[in-house]
């Protein structure tokens, strides 16, 4: 990461920047912490006449009620959080089938095994996508395009089905994302200060951190993986190339969406 002028910061400035950057991020992770919060609280308190998996949901939804009346998130940003929602949900429903993970608590809001609050969970990454995209006044250049873009991110979505009965391409796909992006940065805004960084290496620093903090949701029983219904333990290392590539369709999606309204604006 570098700053976009060359001048040395001194270290007051320095730590005041850090500060701002800490607070921008923090609010940009309001939902998901708030998903983490309702699966730390509903494991350990009991509330009567309604099961877990529905008691998470009607607070997800109550919590993202809140954050659109209070401005927190705007409608524009609620629209990516339901087409990523929808996107998530699929993707549960065919894993569960596939015997990849399991939902094990009752709940009536669970579908072909899977509770619909799971959808969530995707969300909460493109709500931090949103968030983060306008409160560090985000923007990229040397974007591939939209072509090239959509079909990547479509192929990374499909191989999240097909290595079931196909090989696994996401080391090939990773490799593909390196190319296709290779001259894409990401620039944000701290204060006064504007920084860029490669948009691979913004991907990687991401899923590293849902990989840390799916560690957390299993640990409160969000889900089980096959080898923790007997006893919890970490999530494999390897799940941060998953979550590196549904950080990319998270930001294809958002991407696309803010050049397309940014377009619409200016005609």
């Amino acid at each position: 990461m570098e700053a976009r002028t060359q001048r040395r910061i001194p270290y007051g400035q320095a730590f005041l920047q850090l500060l701002h950057f800490g607070y921008q991020q923090a609010m940009s992770c309001i939902f998901p912490v708030a998903i983490f919060g309702t699966l730390a609280v509903s494991k350990w308190l009991n509330v009567p006449f309604i099961h877990r998996y529905d008691l998470i949901l009607l607070v997800l939804i109550a919590v993202q009620y809140l954050m659109y009346r209070s401005r927190l998130e705007t409608l524009d940003e609620i629209k990516v959080i339901c087409v990523f929602h929808i996107i998530g949900l699929m993707l549960e429903l065919y894993k569960v089938h596939m015997g990849s993970w399991s939902y094990p608590e009752l709940g009536y809001t669970k579908w072909f095994g899977v509770p619909l609050y799971s959808g969530f969970m995707y969300a909460s990454v493109a709500s931090y996508m949103c968030q983060v995209w306008r409160r560090l006044k985000m923007d990229m250049t040397g974007w591939p395009g939209t072509v090239p873009a959509t079909a990547l991110g479509a192929a990374i979505y499909l191989n999240f089905f097909t290595h079931h009965f196909i090989p696994d391409f996401r080391w090939w796909l990773m490799a593909l994302v390196a190319i296709v992006f290779w001259r894409t940065r990401i620039w944000f805004t701290v204060r006064t200060t504007t920084y860029r960084m490669p948009l691979t290496m913004a991907f990687l620093l991401v899923g590293f951190f849902i990989w840390l903090a799916e560690n957390i949701a299993t640990f409160f029983g969000a889900w089980k993986y096959p080898n923790q219904q007997e006893i919890w333990q970490p999530v494999s290392f390897g799940k941060i190339s998953s979550w590196f590539l549904l950080v990319i369709i998270s930001v294809i999606i958002v991407a696309q969406l803010k050049y397309v309204k940014a377009n619409r604006t200016k005609t």
